[in-house]
């Protein structure tokens, strides 16, 4: 006589298979429930605002009374009957022009030094880069004294040397220039460690084949070292201009778009119309121009990588 014995394999299997199902179901809800409040945030405190603004951008709201709908009127008084929009706009892209272009080449210069094998260079990239994380207001502060006419720092130097002494920021023709300066101090090192990653990603083969072909130092830093670091150049170009383009801070801290109206700039203009004069659909028309603008030219710049740009 026989006995039948069963086997739980099928069974079994059924059981993992029906695990292995639900495993990535789970997996996909813990995700969730992590990012979800990060989502909500972002959706609540960023979005929904921008969008929002554009609504309020077609009012006269002063963030008091009821607004009243005026349409694309803040858009056309923006354009046709607002000075002060061209001006602060002109004086931006100045200060944008000036720090994006000086502060990558100063960078640039600062990362082929940093990159030398030397001893103690560590110190030197921390004290390059260290004015990047420093607060606005303090070297603001800082930077006011040393630009102060008759005890500053800076006017003792000049005047012990026998060179005129400028009155920096008080004067209209020398202040978004000191600005400028602090600007530029400021930012250099964070292109700096942009540039010193990209130098250090380099294979030393291509300078050493240079070498042995006879290439000098500037010829090497010609063909092997600025083609291949076109796509950091990209990306400071791009960061930098955005960044440059809202600088506010400095102004704030040093001149207030003084003296006169020569330092105000962009962010500072949309944020006396904001807050110093209560137009809110006119500050918020002014920001969602400042969009459009940075906008296309960052679409510019990057359209345009395709011809200066080695991905090698």
């Amino acid at each position: 006589m026989t006995s039948t014995v069963l086997r739980p394999e099928p069974v079994a299997s059924e059981r993992a298979a029906t695990l292995r199902r639900q495993r990535p179901k789970r997996q996909n809800l813990a995700g969730w429930l992590f990012v979800g409040p990060v989502i909500v945030g972002v959706l609540f405190f960023q979005i929904a605002p921008v969008i929002a603004s554009f609504g309020v951008s077609l009012t006269n709201w002063t963030g008091l009374r009821t607004p009243r709908f005026l349409g694309l009127e803040n858009y056309v008084r923006l354009f046709t009957a607002d000075a002060d929009f061209y001006r602060s706009l002109w004086h931006t892209a100045v200060f944008t022009v000036a720090v994006v272009l000086l502060s990558i080449a100063i960078g640039l210069a600062l990362a082929m030094l940093c990159n030398q094998r030397v001893v103690g260079v560590g110190v030197f990239r921390t004290l390059y880069y260290s004015p990047a994380i420093t607060n606005v207001v303090a070297i603001g502060f800082v930077w006011f004294w040393l630009y102060e006419p008759n005890n500053g720092l800076i006017n003792s130097l000049l005047k012990g040397v026998g060179l005129p002494a400028p009155a920096w920021l008080s004067d209209s023709n020398t202040a978004l220039i000191a600005v400028i300066i602090v600007a530029i101090w400021q930012g250099v090192g964070y292109p700096m460690i942009i540039l010193l990653a990209g130098l250090q990603g380099i294979p030393e083969v291509l300078y050493e084949s240079a070498r042995l072909d006879g290439a000098r130092s500037w010829a090497r830093t010609r063909f092997i070292t600025l083609p291949l670091l076109t796509p950091h150049l990209l990306f400071l170009l791009i960061t930098q201009f955005i960044t440059s383009f809202q600088v506010f801070g400095l102004i704030f801290v040093m001149t207030e778009g003084g003296p006169g109206q020569s330092t105000m700039v962009y962010i500072y203009y949309l944020f006396q119309n904001a807050f110093a004069l209560g137009r809110m659909g006119y500050a918020s028309a002014m920001a969602w121009i400042l969009f459009i603008l940075i906008g296309a030219i960052t679409l510019v710049q990057w359209r345009l990588q395709r011809k200066w740009v080695f991905y090698g």
